[in-house]
């Protein structure tokens, strides 16, 4: 009978040495060689909209800062998802990225109850890029010209103010019903296909107000055709730093921003991830993407992979809660 012989705790000590480097080297090569060919940045919607304006603005600046093209691809369908499923079923080497954002990371799961992916471990989160704010405006003819005082309005007739949005189940819509249920009033919701034509009704003074992306309100409030209340994000924006937030006005600690951002796909070695956070933060500073950022209502606001991947968890429970309390069926 052939017996196995007992390994010398020399060579125990060696191999283990072996191993140990070689965990170290293949956690380190990728920021000595990385990139060798282009990348691809996924965006799960259409050309032409503010995901796919970030996404071309940073990759345009990232991809000569990290030595290759960095290629947009717009993989657009179901709210975002089929992009985001894509990168998560993606090899983790690097060389696919996507453009993040709330509505596929939380808002898709709490509406849906279900979505291909796994936000939370099926991503290797980068950095975070930008917060997008949606703003609470009213026609300039409504009897109230601070947020209190359009509460108390509401109050005095329950169901029966209108208020459009973009969109059942976009972020306007879920954050203008979390500032209901904050603020204890109800609603009439008048949903649009889109964020424009929705501006336009509420101008004619057909709804009686609008909680929509600040982007796509911001020219007429400045033109004095609405009337703006409060923005949701926890800092006022840059755009119309005139407007207070819902939290100064009188609802402290309320936030209810969403955000875009960069992943990689789970198991991207952490050397790559931390050389294209290092590389986008220094994008980010850049004069002239702050101002296309500006010019689109957002704000330019970076979290480090630890932060994002924290922000994500907790805006995953905090939509999904929502959803939940109010009933909000995806489609609605």
């Amino acid at each position: 009978m052939i017996r196995g012989h007992a390994r010398h705790p020399a060579s125990v000590v060696l191999l283990s040495g072996i191993v140990l480097a070689a965990a170290v080297l293949r956690d380190a090569w990728p920021a000595e060689t990385y990139p060798v060919k282009p990348i691809r940045l996924i965006v799960g919607f259409a050309p032409g909209g503010a995901n796919d304006l970030v996404a071309r603005a940073v990759a345009a600046r990232l991809g000569p800062r990290l030595g290759q093209q960095v290629v947009v691809e717009n993989r657009a369908g179901a709210g975002g998802n089929i992009g985001t499923e894509l990168v998560a079923r993606a090899a983790p080497d690097g060389y696919t990225l996507l453009l993040a954002s709330v509505a596929s990371f939380a808002m898709s799961p709490a509406l849906l109850g279900k979505v291909p992916f796994d936000p939370i471990n099926d991503f290797a989160p980068v950095i975070q890029t930008a917060l997008v704010t949606s703003l609470l405006s009213m026609h300039p003819s409504l009897p109230a010209r601070s947020l209190q005082q359009f509460v108390a309005l509401a109050k005095r007739a329950p169901g029966k103010v209108n208020y459009a949005t973009p969109g059942a189940g976009s972020i306007a819509h879920l954050s203008a019903e979390l500032f209901w249920h904050t603020a204890g009033i109800k609603l009439n919701h008048i949903p649009y296909k889109g964020g424009a034509p929705a501006v336009v009704d509420a101008m004619a003074g057909h709804v009686e107000s609008i909680f929509s992306l600040i982007s796509t309100q911001t020219p007429h409030v400045r033109a004095g055709k609405l009337h703006a209340l409060a923005v949701t994000s926890a800092k006022r924006s840059a755009a119309l730093p005139q407007v207070p937030t819902i939290a100064e006005s009188g609802y402290t600690g309320f936030e209810a921003s969403g955000w875009l951002g960069l992943s990689f796909p789970a198991k991207t070695p952490r050397a790559i991830v931390d050389r294209v956070h290092k590389e986008t933060v220094a994008v980010l500073k850049m004069p002239e993407v702050q101002a296309q950022f500006e010019d689109l209502g957002l704000d330019a606001e970076v979290l480090d992979p630890g932060a994002f991947h924290a922000r994500i968890k907790a805006d995953y429970a905090k939509w999904g809660k929502l959803v939940r309390d109010a009933g909000i069926k995806g489609g609605e």
